[in-house]
């Protein structure tokens, strides 16, 4: 396989409508999309036991978010809410130092421990690894909050990498919970305008739209709490560069997948284009399309915001 390159001055600009700047998940279709998501694209993929492994994670965090539901708002925070004072209604251009739920000012609870549990559970799957299964049920003996404490500051210890996975997967439903009962009127813009306004943490990737009320506006999409944020196209999403940047694509592919690249901070953004296909998933199509990053790598380009799920 070789990768197409193409100019982003080169590309056609349509008209749009105004996106919005913000867009909270809901928890009650997030991770069974996802999970269907991953499902077909196992089929005949060379990562496809990893892929309906992922899928059995999903439907754990699914069943997790059923019983669960958190106050409004992020009451575990170590300091006050950022973000709390302002009126409500809508400034497209306001932006606050701190998100209001910053990953590393939380204090986790019983639904970080109800999550664990589920995703625990999944290694009573006869079709799931050895390996995989032992580590999860090894997570009953470990002070598992201490690790996702850890994973969130990056601090999680080299011997733990095996339990990444689960931690993060638990965290994922802690965070997308909270996140969705904010009041989004008061959810704004950070100064880097390539993290998660809801918790800070980096996109998985990039959507192109092909629907709703601004079709072509470029959402980013959180790997922790599914958050999407407008994000202006041609302009990259680490260090916010216009010039230099290109899209590389799989040649003979069917133009849905594509990497970002930035000649000025030498980094790359997978963007997924819902023209293309409409059932894109940006968590599950990024950890299908891995073979793209290989690529990408290959020929000299860092990756900016690496899946969560692989980076662990």
């Amino acid at each position: 396989m070789t990768i197409k390159t193409t100019d982003l001055g080169d590309l056609p600009r349509g008209s749009i409508g105004q996106p919005d700047p913000v867009i909270l998940p809901d928890p009650s279709v997030l991770f069974v999309r996802r999970a269907e998501r991953l499902r077909v694209l196992a089929v005949a993929h060379p990562m496809g036991d990893w892929l309906r492994f992922v899928a059995l994670i999903a439907d754990a965090q699914h069943r997790a978010c059923g019983p669960v539901r958190p106050p409004c708002g992020n009451q575990d925070k170590v300091v006050p809410e950022a973000g709390s004072s302002p009126a409500p209604g809508h400034d497209d251009g306001k932006r606050v130092d701190e998100p209001p739920l910053a990953a590393a000012m939380t204090r986790l609870d019983a639904p970080f421990d109800h999550a664990l549990a589920h995703i625990v559970a999944v290694g009573d799957d006869p079709s799931i690894p050895d390996v995989a299964r032992e580590i999860l049920r090894g997570l009953h003996s470990l002070d598992t909050r201490a690790l996702a404490g850890a994973w969130l500051a990056g601090t999680m210890p080299a011997q733990r990498a095996g339990e990444a996975v689960p931690i993060c997967a638990a965290l994922q439903v802690w965070f997308t919970l909270r996140a969705a009962a904010l009041d989004v009127s008061r959810v704004h813009l950070l100064p880097r305008l390539g993290l998660c306004p809801v918790c800070g943490a980096a996109p998985v990737a990039g959507v192109i739209t092909a629907s709703g009320k601004a079709p072509g506006a470029r959402y980013l999409h959180c790997g922790l709490c599914a958050t999407a944020w407008n994000y202006v196209r041609a302009s990259c999403i680490g260090c916010g560069e216009s010039k230099g940047l290109a899209l590389q694509e799989v040649e003979g592919g069917t133009g849905a997948i594509k990497a970002e690249t930035c000649e000025a901070c030498h980094g790359y953004a997978k963007m997924f284009y819902q023209a293309k296909d409409m059932a894109i998933e940006p968590f599950a199509d990024d950890l299908g399309s891995l073979g793209l990053d290989l690529m990408v790598s290959d020929a000299g380009w860092s990756r900016l915001a690496p899946n969560p799920f692989v980076s662990a």
